[in-house]
């Protein structure tokens, strides 16, 4: 890991640079895969499936028999370990349900908002190295409390043309029953436009590779709305002399393993502790089976030793982390200064792994800085707002003046003739 001590402000931009990932250079790539699957459906989805999972497959979706089988498969500790998550992630975002309020902004002037589900959604859960089927979770089961009518899962089927069980159980146990074996481009695209097996969405979730990446930013240049950019998967810990090394580097470590161009960053106050985490990293990264994934992504990382917290805390805004764990002495005071990350793990016990999997909160969340404009998937994400309002005739009275002056200032003369009218009918002299 790269160790750095008290930097210059004038060098933190270049210091907190992420692995680049252009996708713009893979936009011809992706847009020729879209195309295709655009206008030949199931045909051209089952050839690139060919070409890139290696699976010839007969049908794209998931049987109930298959999907019998995959519960069947999986093991109890694990099944029960599901459900856990399960009910903590619903009792999250089940508690963050609008409540709709009607105001009077004048007299006979009723304004209000109505949330409604967004009808038809489709869930990305990528295959790769590790099954993501907390993932499942984490997109399905806020959709599910949301309303959405129709929830689509797209994820690619390993060389046997078989979905990993425990992905198929957490579907089950989220509620989904539409499940179809599609992975990268062609997955975004089928949902994006629809085939004769996967159904057309309004909106797409989910991580995936560069690949992935491009074809949600390419489809929802018109398509298709997406939950929000995406860029390598990070954590920031933002620690003082009373952190436990041990913690931080398997903090640092359980981010590395994510992939080759994962970062992971220490922010400190205590030089003391940069040396004590880098020799714990190097320890623990021995012990671990992802250990060369992880070791290219060290490669990316940063032991940062700067003056004070104050420092700390603006270097941590400044970079805008996707996971900020803070583990100091005051770590409640210190999370009230922090205005800019995806999701905060405030003090020694608790690991960013207790949000990827079971606290309860969600962990598909803004990367690459994106933390600065962008919120993590929650209920919202699922639901649009809908305004309403109702004006009565002393409602009329009192605005329409003020709309007709208006109106006829941007020379906007039908805008302002709709509330004449109106007020004509009503008696109302000009």
């Amino acid at each position: 890991m790269n160790l750095i001590t008290n930097p210059d402000k004038s060098q933190w931009a270049e210091l907190l640079k992420r692995p680049v990932m252009n996708t713009e250079n893979l936009f011809d790539t992706v847009r020729a895969i879209i195309d295709r699957v655009k206008t030949e459906g199931d045909r051209a989805v089952l050839e690139y499936e060919e070409k890139f999972d290696k699976v010839a497959l007969t049908a794209l979706a998931v049987t109930e028999a298959e999907q019998a089988e995959a519960e069947a498969s999986v093991g109890e500790e694990l099944k029960k370990a599901i459900r856990l998550a399960k009910r903590n992630i619903e009792t999250f975002h089940a508690a963050q349900r609008f409540e709709s309020k009607r105001v009077e902004t004048q007299p006979g002037v009723t304004c209000w908002q109505k949330a409604v589900a967004i009808e038809k959604v489709g869930l990305y859960i990528p295959g790769g190295t590790a099954p993501l089927f907390s993932t499942v979770l984490m997109l399905a089961v806020p959709a599910r409390i949301a309303g959405c009518k129709e929830i689509v899962l797209c994820t690619p089927p390993g060389k046997d043309g078989k979905v990993h069980p425990a992905v198929l159980f957490a579907a089950k146990v989220a509620g989904i029953n539409r499940i179809f074996k599609v992975g990268g481009v062609q997955a975004i695209a089928a949902m994006a436009y629809g085939t004769e097996s996967v159904p057309k969405v309004y909106k797409i979730f989910g991580p995936g590779n560069q690949y992935v990446t491009a074809a949600k930013q390419l489809v929802s240049l018109r398509d298709v709305a997406i939950d929000m950019p995406a860029g390598p998967s990070e954590v920031e810990v933002l620690a003082d002399e009373t952190a436990n090394p041990s913690f931080v580097a398997a903090d640092l470590l359980s981010q590395a393993e994510h992939g080759a161009d994962s970062q992971a960053i220490l922010v400190t106050t205590s030089l003391a502790l940069q040396q004590a985490v880098k020799e714990e990293v190097e320890r623990q990264l021995a012990l671990l089976p992802r250990k060369e994934i992880a070791e290219k992504s060290l490669a990316n990382s940063k032991l940062i030793v700067v003056r004070n917290m104050d420092e700390a805390i603006e270097l941590t805004n400044s970079y805008a982390p996707e996971h900020l764990i803070i583990e100091t002495a005051d770590y409640m005071s210190v999370a009230e200064r922090v205005v800019n990350a995806g999701s905060v793990f405030l003090g020694s016990l608790t690991p960013e792994s207790a949000g990827d999997y079971a606290s309860g909160t969600n962990h598909t969340l803004p990367t690459n800085g994106y933390a600065k404009a962008y919120s993590g998937v929650s209920l919202d994400s699922f639901i649009r707002k809908i305004t309403f309002q109702e004006i009565k005739p002393e409602g009329i009275r009192i605005i329409g003046p003020a709309i007709e002056e208006m109106a006829a200032s941007e020379h906007l003369d039908a805008h302002k003739n709709a509330v004449t009218v109106r007020l004509d009918k009503l008696g109302v002299e000009n």
